[in-house]
């Protein structure tokens, strides 16, 4: 499931919160010009339908995960980048501005089960799969168009499951008629997309919470 049959452009990965979000990775990998023991990798995560807001990141690798990395290339460590950062976009740690000077974050091995060699980003339950296929698939479609890669195992890793169960939950979701699927790939029904209300709200939610989290650490 490494190897999607077809094109990819710009891609939407949403957070348990419910917001929508795209990455821009600069590779590779380089060591800290400070002298710390770490790798850095700069980034830029936007948060999407919000009028031009992101946050500019540096990923800090520690020297402990990347003594458990197979390599610092992008198709053996993407994807547990885009889930740590997406975990802590839900642990409110990052703030989206339309400007900014770029904010340290932490690859550590918070997310590296060393005892059984596995990335630990927070099991999910089918209803919270569901729910995350579902604003995928819908902001995926309202952003950047479809067919959306459901298939995708970053997904897999972010929700603690294999792909081929992320896919037995969006053949779910295809029998109650909110999307149609052909193989790894959905494609949203207008069922799907006449929520987009709910999906929105929620979004508006959680960029609330983060804001008024971050207000008040700035007094």
């Amino acid at each position: 499931m490494n190897n999607p049959d077809r094109p990819l452009g710009k891609k939407i990965y949403v957070c348990q919160s419910g917001l929508p979000l795209s990455f821009e990775l600069e590779w590779p990998f380089h060591n800290s010009t400070s002298g710390a023991d770490f790798s850095v990798l700069h980034a830029d995560i936007a948060l999407e339908n919000a009028q031009g807001l992101h946050a500019p990141v540096s990923v800090n690798m520690s020297a402990t995960v990347r003594e458990v990395m197979p390599s610092l290339e992008a198709k053996d460590i993407e994807a547990p980048v885009i889930n740590a950062l997406r975990k802590e976009v839900d642990r409110k740690q990052i703030e989206f501005l339309k400007s900014g000077k770029r904010v340290p974050v932490q690859f550590s091995s918070r997310y590296y089960d060393f005892k059984r060699s596995k990335w630990v980003f927070g099991k999910a339950t089918d209803e919270a799969i569901a729910l995350l296929i579902a604003r995928k698939v819908y902001w995926q479609t309202k952003v950047a168009g479809g067919p959306v890669w459901v298939g995708d195992p970053t997904e897999a890793l972010f929700l603690e499951t294999a792909p081929e169960h992320v896919l037995e939950i969006a053949h779910k979701l295809r029998s109650q008629e909110l999307m149609t699927l052909e193989g790894e790939w959905a494609s949203a029904n207008a069922s799907l997309m006449a929520q987009a209300e709910k999906f929105e709200a929620d979004m508006r939610a959680a960029v609330a919470e983060l804001e008024q989290k971050h207000a008040y650490e700035r007094g």
